[in-house]
């Protein structure tokens, strides 16, 4: 990377891919200029596709490494259910607020769409698809189709094992630590071309979609990013002031470039190295990190799985005219809550969303009438997604008393980076923000 470029904070490097891609999109839209879409269309493509590359490799390697190091972690098995009970109530006060959201705005009412043309989505979600979906028939099909429940099952399976075994292992999980490193290494260098990504995703939705096709929806565009918002400005802040005894400017500041990334890429697993690295910024202590970074990548999702799922359900149950009692409600809390797996960390929700339809007994094709709009509501979903992975464990370390609060406090003073060779002097990845 040029070292004039170096010198622009990332942070405002993807600011101006922002705002480039914006003033592309409007130009390709206002001027007809098919050329400059399809451009921007594909270097948005590219840029997904080589994030979703490393993707079966990294979190089997993150899994394993990250379940041996667990033997190391005093109280490991306390931590990891207070992890997976903050998990659950993060969730549950997620998806409450879709579902007050929804009531509130009734945002398919009055809502007139051409229901003929709502066809069910290709990827559908069943409890029966989910549970039968976890264990692979072919080990190598997992990581073929990109599967990464299952790769997270087979993951937790060898972790697992590496770990009872002991010594023996070693070898085996020596080669998983050096392999995470590399393709770490690789991912960096794909999250350094963010800004151009950037360019390409935004300016591609402002080129793709116009009013015509987002007045419609509008109101539930509207609805699921102030929902996203009210989770990521009031519920999490309030988390970490009653829970952890935190100030969440301090969080913010040290979390800030993995939700950016996290709301370019529109990948939890694409961010995770990026979120693992701003939660040890912020103190929670490396090895447990390692464990609770990767697991919260591929089943904490807030906004995928919560709140968009909640109003969604809502929207479609108005658009069809169908009718939902309390029981339903319940019902889709309780999706949200056990169910978020099934999204596993990848660009779109549309297999949570079905998965909550199917349970609800609500017609599939509804999911259809979604789609067109899913890349601008899946950037705020993942924002909220990654917030959450990066609070959790902050949270935990907190109140298990390992968190580093004097790291906490000074995570906004320092930028985060890709870490450099051991000659560069920035081994551990952080540099000052230039004044």
């Amino acid at each position: 990377m040029p070292i004039a470029l170096r010198k622009i904070p990332f942070s405002v490097q993807i600011l101006l891919g922002l705002v480039l891609g914006v003033a592309l999109g409007f130009l390709a839209r206002s001027n007809d200029l098919g050329w400059l879409t399809e451009t921007l269309h594909t270097i948005g493509s590219l840029f997904v596709q080589l994030l979703k590359l490393a993707v079966p490799p990294l979190v089997f390697t993150a899994i394993v490494v990250s379940v041996v190091s667990l033997r190391g972690v005093a109280n490991a098995a306390r931590l990891a259910v207070k992890t997976l009970l903050w998990f659950g109530i993060t969730a549950l006060i997620a998806v409450g607020v879709g579902i007050g959201l929804g009531l509130l705005t009734n945002p398919g009412r009055g809502v007139t769409l051409d229901l003929a043309g709502a066809t069910e989505p290709k990827h559908t979600g069943s409890w029966t698809d989910f549970l039968t979906g976890i264990v692979p028939t072919n080990p190598i099909g997992a990581f073929v189709e990109g599967n990464v429940l299952q790769i997270v099952f087979l993951a937790l399976v060898v972790g697992a094992a590496a770990m009872l075994i002991g010594e023996k292992a070693e070898p085996f999980v020596a080669l998983n630590r050096s392999l995470l490193e590399i393709i770490q290494k690789a991912l960096w260098w794909v999250i350094r071309l963010a800004p151009i990504g950037t360019l390409g995703l935004i300016g591609n939705a402002i080129a793709s979609y116009g009013w015509d096709l987002l007045a419609p929806l509008a109101k539930f565009t509207t609805a699921v990013y102030v929902g996203c918002a009210i989770v990521l400005l009031v519920v999490y802040p309030l988390v970490l002031l009653g829970a952890g005894r935190l100030n969440p400017l301090r969080f913010y500041a040290g979390a800030w470039p993995a939700i950016e990334l996290g709301f370019v890429s529109r990948s939890s697993v694409g961010t995770m190295p990026v979120t693992q690295k701003a939660v040890e910024r912020l103190g929670v202590p490396r090895e447990y990190a390692s464990f609770a970074v990767p697991f919260g990548a591929t089943t904490k999702m807030d906004g995928c799985a919560a709140i968009y799922p909640a109003l969604a359900a809502i929207f479609v149950a108005q658009v069809f005219g169908i009718h939902l009692g309390v029981g339903d409600y319940l019902l889709i809390a309780f999706v949200s809550v056990i169910g978020s797996a099934a999204t596993a960390g990848l660009t779109g929700a549309t297999v949570m969303l079905t998965l909550t339809l199917s349970t609800l007994g609500l017609p599939l094709a509804g999911a259809g009438l979604l789609l067109a709009i899913d890349p601008i509501l899946d950037m705020m979903r993942t924002a909220t997604n990654v917030a959450g992975q990066a609070l959790v464990p902050t949270v935990v370390a907190a109140r298990e008393g390992t968190l580093d609060r004097t790291a906490y406090d000074s995570a906004g003073r320092r930028e985060l980076v890709d870490p450099e060779p051991a000659e560069s002097g920035r081994t551990e990845g952080l540099a000052p923000v230039p004044a």
